[in-house]
């Protein structure tokens, strides 16, 4: 499992580290009961304070991504179709958001959009 963390993000780094395992939940690089590694490993790897792996651990965990057992670790919990559904739109919408948000910035129209976006998905198919 890759996490590369940027300090120039304005996403703190316990969301970038909760928004990359969580893809690679989502995306079925991490198997239901395989194991992540320790928050002191993940600390040590990223160069971070094991509070901020806590944390990221923490949000999965509270959001049914993983599980721990204690004295054991951390694992990748039993995912079902309509949840992952579910997160795979917000997903979505969260990567539209920012697509729009930065369309927004340069002044690119709605429907300069809507034409690349319908372009992509084409490309896509």
């Amino acid at each position: 499992m890759q996490i590369i963390i940027s300090n120039y993000s304005k996403e703190p780094i316990y969301e970038q580290i909760y928004t990359q395992v969580k893809k690679h939940i989502l995306t079925n690089e991490l198997q239901p009961g395989q194991s992540l590694p320790s928050m002191r490993q993940l600390a040590k790897d990223l160069d971070i304070s094991v509070i901020t792996t806590k944390r990221a651990y923490e949000e999965l965990e509270k959001n049914g991504f993983i599980y721990s057992v204690v004295g054991k670790g951390s694992y990748v919990s039993e995912q079902n179709n309509e949840m992952i559904m579910e997160r795979k739109m917000k997903v979505i919408e969260e990567q539209l958001m920012a697509a729009i948000q930065n369309s927004k910035e340069i002044g690119v129209e709605l429907s300069e959009l809507k034409e690349l976006l319908t372009l992509l998905y084409k490309e896509e198919a």
